[in-house]
This record gives C-alpha cells, sequence and structure tokens, in this order.
C-alpha cells in the first residue's frame, strides 16, 4: 500500500518524536509498504529515513508555498520527490495518491492533512480507507469535538477515523483492513 504519513516538522533528531516517525517509517517499509509525506523537516525527516534505510520506497511531496515561507528543500532520505506548486495542490497529492493514512502528533498542518482527508471521505470524494491517528493528543481533540460539537458529527462520519495509542499499533491496524 501507498501510506501517507501526516506529522509535524518542529521534531529533530533525539526527540522522541523523531524516534517515533523514524520507527513508523521503518516498520511501514519491513512491511512491503511505500511511505508518502511531505518531504522536508522534522516528522517526514525521521519516516522518510525510517523508511530509506529499512530499504522502503519514499515519496516526498513538495512545493513552492512551502519553499518560499521556509527556507527548505526536499530531505536526502526521499527516493521519489513530486513538485507542486502551491500548498493546496500539495495537500491533494499527498491525500489522493494513497491507499491510508497515518497521522502521528502535529500542530495546524497535519490537522488540516487529518481533517480534509476525513471530509473527503465524508462527502465520498476519496474513497474510503484507513485514516488512523496516533498517540491521546488527537484522541483528546477529536474527543473534544464529539462532545461540544457532536450534533455536526453522526456515528458513521466518527467511524472514519480510527485511534491508535504507538506506532506498532498503528501499523498492525493496516495489516487487519
Amino acid at each position: 500500500m501507498r501510506v501517507s504519513v501526516f506529522g509535524g516538522s518542529q521534531p529533530k533528531e533525539g526527540d522522541a518524536a523523531y524516534a517515533e516517525a523514524y520507527q513508523l517509517g521503518k516498520l511501514l517499509a519491513e512491511r512491503g509498504h511505500v511511505v508518502v509525506n511531505g518531504g522536508y523537516i522534522g516528522t517526514m525527516e525521521a519516516v522518510s529515513r525510517g523508511a530509506a534505510e529499512a530499504g522502503g520506497h519514499v515519496i516526498g511531496v513538495t512545493c513552492e508555498d512551502i519553499e518560499k515561507w521556509r527556507s527548505v528543500g526536499v530531505n536526502r532520505w526521499v527516493k521519489e520527490e513530486i513538485r507542486r506548486k502551491t500548498l493546496n495542490e500539495r495537500l491533494q497529492t499527498i491525500i489522493e495518491e494513497c491507499d491510508a493514512a497515518i497521522a502521528l502528533p502535529g500542530g495546524p498542518g497535519t490537522l488540516t492533512e487529518i481533517a480534509l482527508t476525513w471530509n473527503l471521505m465524508i462527502v465520498e470524494s476519496r474513497r474510503r480507507s484507513p485514516l488512523i491517528l496516533i498517540g491521546d493528543g488527537w484522541q483528546s481533540v477529536f474527543g473534544q469535538v464529539f462532545e461540544k460539537l457532536g450534533t455536526y458529527t453522526s456515528e458513521s462520519q466518527r467511524d472514519l477515523l480510527q485511534f491508535a495509542p504507538d506506532v506498532k499499533t498503528a501499523v498492525e491496524m493496516l495489516e487487519i483492513r
């Protein structure tokens, strides 16, 4: 499968979040999955590195908008770069080019990737596929959405989100599908 990985750009080598993303990339590659991500730093670098060092194929989707905003280039573990002009085109590619998506902890960009993937599945503009969110942070965020704004999300919409406590469980959940 092509598995898109969403996550923050802040983690650096030596951080627990970097190690977690590295492990995710490694586990995905060991099972023969292709890793798709944003191609830059932080979680994207770590998951790319883990997958590449395990012999996997890594696709990084980059764009001019990000590179104008922050002086950054594709990380060295990306084996195939897909270039897009805008952030919207980049998001569309990352979301549409996958058979499943896994989200590590992150900020507004990661939340955008989750919400857009989820909403496209809700309106059936994108095929339904695993959307697995790792960690109690996402469980808490969406728990609040369901509790405080519950009338806006039906049970069938909520069921499109899956939650995993860690990367190992998330990868195992892919195998169950």
